[in-house]
């Protein structure tokens, strides 16, 4: 139950990050119910029909304002069902004879939960949390740099690692400073050449304020963080070319098997998940590609020729060769052992999007660093 509760989060986390909070709707219908999920969460479904098709908006009102739309909607035969792509969530429930109500089940992240919805007047909806004003986005013209930026030694204690918007601040936590240099240059760490051996050993938690208004696109939190590592860190480098073990993202002969994002192709990505699952939402497959070599043991090259934006949830049993083999098998959250577990990386790829990885040498970019320092005093 608590991984169900944490991924409710994410749609939260999510939606604010995307821009996506509740809008005025003519009408929706309403069902509501609550989801035992370690503590009870209010759920609110805002359902409408535009152009004939039906669209729903599901909210956790319990955990802020933030609502996600429904990447599939229908209410057919005597069921309700409802999906949302890149977030593994579903929901399919019996509607009851009357049509005031539907038992079913909530899928998300390999977990189900029973619950119930029932279809409510407005003056019986629960009130949804007024969403604050959205950030609106940065120019993209902008070149941004920063205002403020504290870096402190990560606690040696500290799990995971992770890059993200909170408000307009970028917030890094528990990086190396190769782990920055291959997230502000788009680089597998075999593409890092030379250094000393504290920047894959030593970690660091930032907070960085830009110097403009707005939220960054991806390139442009990428831009402040090199800017970072020349002032902070004195980073300085040449680029070269090598031949390196890659791996080839293109389509498999199935074809693909995605569904383009139906958000604001402009706002920023949504990506991430446990070891063994990936959640992109408003991605695109050099995005997707960005996050695999951070997965994978060697660099990605996209060669999808695929220029939308996706949505996509995939599920897969991690092995030895994936996270830099710090997550086994038997810890990936799915037991390599049973039957009813997820398969292989290369094996999902294929068989739930409709892509393949191909292990190939290739020439690439790589950095190869001339001198770095420890970072400057805040």
């Amino acid at each position: 139950m608590v991984v169900v509760k944490k991924l409710l989060i994410l749609i939260g986390m999510l939606a604010a990050l995307l821009g996506m909070g509740a809008q005025a709707q003519t009408a929706p219908e309403t069902w509501q119910g609550t989801l035992h999920a370690g503590r009870d969460l209010r759920l609110v479904l805002q359902v409408t029909k535009v152009d004939g098709a039906l669209k729903g908006k599901i909210f956790s009102i319990d955990q802020g304002p933030g609502g996600m739309t429904t990447t599939t909607m229908s209410i057919d035969g005597g069921v309700l069902k409802f999906a949302i792509t890149g977030m593994d969530m579903s929901y399919e429930g019996k509607l009851s004879p009357d049509g005031k109500s539907a038992t079913g089940t909530w899928k998300q992240g390999g977990r189900e939960t029973p619950l119930v919805l029932e279809h409510v007047s407005a003056d019986a909806a629960w009130e949804i949390p007024k969403a604050t004003p959205a950030l609106s986005l940065m120019d993209p013209k902008l070149t941004p740099g920063y205002e403020v930026a504290t870096i402190k030694p990560s606690r040696p204690d500290e799990q995971g690692r992770g890059f993200t918007l909170q408000g307009r601040h970028l917030v890094a936590r528990n990086f190396t400073v190769e782990g920055l240099i291959t997230l502000a240059y788009n680089l597998h760490s075999t593409q890092v050449m030379g250094g000393p051996d504290w920047i894959k050993k030593d970690h660091f938690d930032m907070d960085v304020l830009p110097d403009h208004e707005g939220l960054p696109s991806l390139e442009q939190a990428r831009g402040i963080v090199r800017k970072l590592l020349a002032d902070r860190f004195a980073l300085k480098f040449h680029d070269d070319t090598k031949v390196l073990p890659v791996y080839v993202l293109s389509v498999a002969k199935s074809g693909p098997k995605l569904t383009k994002s139906a958000s604001d192709p402009n706002s920023p990505p949504g990506m991430g998940g446990p070891p063994g699952r990936m959640m992109m939402r408003n991605g695109t497959m050099a995005e997707f590609a960005q996050v695999m070599q951070g997965i994978l043991d060697r660099p990605v090259l996209d060669q999808t020729e695929l220029k939308d934006r996706y949505d996509l949830t995939m599920r897969w049993t991690p092995d030895d060769s994936q996270y830099g083999g710090r997550v086994p098998p038997q810890n990936s959250g799915d037991n390599a052992a049973n039957a009813d577990a997820p398969p292989p990386l290369f094996t999902a790829i294929q068989e739930q999007i409709g892509l393949k990885l191909d292990a190939v040498k290739a020439p690439a970019k790589v950095m190869v660093i001339e001198s770095v320092n420890q970072p400057s005093a805040n």
